[in-house]
């Protein structure tokens, strides 16, 4: 019997039959040019379709010409864009898929791009990070609108689209701002109460009827929930959502949250999978139509649960086809160890708003040449493999894919290098399924792994003379000697990999990534100023913690911290220990700290010089990969692991 009988029947949205209950939701890639689709975008989708997606919404498709969200998104406001977007209709229905293009106003949302004129609004209210304050929006502008909407959808129809998503998510552009009570202050037909807020939606959505017939499926995103004082709310949405269905909508696509509030829209690390469940299971108990739940949606057996336990009728599973664009057919074929795990890390959308493409920590290979499709190698190597992280993993299957003879050599007892203390920290679990997965890749390619294995000048000058060497063999914690002169010290890492335990009253050094998870694991759950809490300080250098990192999870993670009572002193300096003092400096003052018993250094990584300094000496060839070559992130060290093997 299938594993996932739920998740894998076919499901009747309007007159349309989708095969499968694994939507692919919008996600920004930047692969657009000037609004129009290109091969590569095509490309993009067309692997996901090939990989099993019964159907797609695709990213922010505009639908006038004045306001640009994302540099690199689509649009479709004339007749001129409707050849590429048959092009990309074709690629997914070449699969049996369905597709939705998003239709979108950004409105206070869009990009400012030189020459945007004034940005508008419902209301003179805009997001926070706004520079000026938009415009409202007039009712003679919203009739045309309107009007552009139903065009948009009619183009969709005749390059062969299966209906449209209309965005009202979010407080997120126009129909969203105007549905929610954040942004619409509004005194005329269109603000005020509920009815009159969500007038504009309705009537976008009476508009693309018209054009499009009965036959045309029209779904509408809606936040079941905006999680925020003064927003939309559960009861409200129900109201909402029995409106649409009333309106003609074929289908509901249930998120959370708003553009305000960092981290609810967009599900951060560590948060819980299906998010926004409960909401579509409520909403789903009011009316007839399909729903769709969103947000964290990683694993095939909890979209499984969702549909099976009545919380949603479909699943829109973003990142994690991001990730893998083949996580239908494996979860389908029972094959869920081969499913390349998303760690919710939300890399892939860094640089959206700056122009930058999509990628993935976990998938280095998003090009049309991928871990997939390698071409072999025309000269077989022999290649050694130094260090069992995520580099050394990763350039060992990519370079044994090519064709080539692999050994990896890893002095500890278990493969996974750094990623192991990293998975330690709270939110941080899902690195253990990247490290089990590419344990996994090594097995099903048979690489030979040798652990407790340390690689000497004499191994290099005999059984592997001749090879070629990828080292990596990561970094080490920045240690400050003079300040190894306190009563107890050590590094974050020691801490995370369980080969020291702190006190109960801890200083820490560097208020970055590393500094700012650990004091987090260490610190009680909650600041209740019971006598045994950990008491944690932070002194980081520069204006801010984390400074290098953004978005929801830096945001949740800083929350977390401010809770917790851990108290992060930025703009200061250690300047010198005392065996039970330290002594840091904050403005033009020196302050001391004389009670803490435990000092941990997070200050940052660097190469270890030794193994390099081995290989000269045994002049063999080799690339140093990963953190010893550069101290970087996880996407660093699996980019470079793949990039490097790929030219052998």
């Amino acid at each position: 019997m299938e594993q996932y009988p739920h998740l894998f029947s076919p499901i009747k949205i309007g007159n349309t039959v989708v095969k499968n209950r694994i939507f692919m939701p919008p996600l920004s890639t930047n692969l657009g040019n000037k609004g129009y689709v290109t091969d590569e975008l095509v490309e993009h989708y067309k692997a996901r379709a090939r990989g099993g997606v019964g159907l797609f919404v695709t990213e922010v498709v505009t639908v006038e010409p004045t306001y640009v969200y994302l540099p690199g998104d689509m649009s479709i406001y004339d007749d001129s864009f409707i050849e590429g977007w048959k092009k990309l209709v074709d690629g997914v229905h070449e699969y049996g898929a369905k597709i939705l293009p998003q239709l979108f106003h950004p409105a206070y949302m869009a990009f400012p791009i030189p020459g945007t004129p004034q940005l508008i609004a419902p209301s003179h209210v805009g997001p926070y990070y706004a520079k000026e304050a938009p415009r409202a929006v007039t009712k003679e502008e919203l009739k045309v609108i309107i009007r552009q909407f139903g065009e948009a959808a009619k183009r969709v129809q005749k390059a062969g689209g299966d209906g449209v998503e209309i965005h009202a998510a979010h407080a997120h552009g126009l129909l969203g701002g105007f549905l929610s009570p954040l942004y619409n202050k509004r005194t005329d037909e269109y603000g005020g109460d509920i009815h009159c807020r969500l007038r504009l939606t309705l009537e976008v959505i009476e508009e693309v009827r018209k054009a499009c017939g009965k036959d045309f499926i029209i779904d509408v995103r809606i936040s079941g929930d905006e999680y925020c004082d003064g927003g939309l709310n559960l009861n409200d949405m129900i109201y909402v959502a029995k409106q649409l269905e009333k309106s003609g909508v074929d289908m509901l696509h249930v998120s959370g949250g708003t553009t305000i509030a960092r981290g609810s829209s967009i599900p951060a690390p560590g948060t819980k999978m299906g998010s926004h469940s409960d909401c579509s299971a409520e909403i789903k108990k009011h009316v007839s139509i399909p729903v769709a739940t969103v947000g964290r949606i990683t694993e095939p057996w909890i979209a499984e649960e969702l549909i099976a336990n009545g919380k949603a009728d479909a699943c829109m599973i973003g990142r994690a086809n991001l990730c893998d664009p083949e996580f239908s057919n494996k979860a389908r074929d029972g094959r869920e160890e081969e499913i390349r795990p998303c760690i919710g890390c939300l890399r892939c959308l860094n640089g959206i708003m700056f122009g930058k493409r999509v990628s993935c920590t976990i998938n280095p290979s998003f090009e049309l040449e991928n871990e997939d499709t390698l071409s072999p190698a025309p000269e077989k190597k022999n290649i050694l493999v130094i260090g069992g992280g995520v580099a050394g993993m990763e350039a060992a299957f990519v370079a044994k894919r090519k064709g080539h003879h692999v050994v990896l050599c890893e002095s500890e007892g278990e493969l996974g290098g750094l990623a192991l203390a990293a998975s330690v920290p709270i939110g941080k679990q899902d690195l253990t399924r990247v490290v089990k997965y590419m344990k996994h890749k090594l097995e099903l390619e048979h690489v030979e792994v040798r652990l407790n294995c340390t690689v000497t000048k004499e191994m290099l000058t005999n059984e592997f003379s001749g090879y070629e060497v990828l080292a990596g063999t990561g970094a080490k914690p920045v240690i400050i000697p003079p300040f190894t002169t306190f009563k107890q010290w050590m590094t974050a890492d020691d801490i995370l990999k369980g080969k020291a335990f702190p006190g109960r009253k801890i200083v820490i050094i560097g208020g970055g990534s590393v500094g700012c998870e650990t004091a987090d694991y260490l610190a009680p759950i909650v600041h209740d100023l019971f006598p045994r809490n950990r008491e944690i300080t932070i002194i980081e250098m520069t204006k801010s913690v984390m400074a290098g990192e953004s978005g929801p999870g830096r945001s949740l993670l800083v929350q977390r911290m401010m809770k917790k009572g851990i108290q992060m002193i930025c703009n200061a300096k250690v300047e010198r220990v005392e065996k039970d003092k330290i002594y840091y400096t904050k403005g033009d003052l020196e302050y001391c700290i004389d009670d803490a018993d435990t000092l941990v250094f997070a200050s940052g990584y660097r190469p270890d010089p030794s193994v390099e300094n081995m290989l000269k000496e045994a002049n063999v060839s080799y690339t140093l990969i990963g953190d010893a070559e550069k101290p970087g992130n996880l996407k660093d060290a699996i980019s470079q692991g793949y990039e490097v093997a790929k030219q052998l």
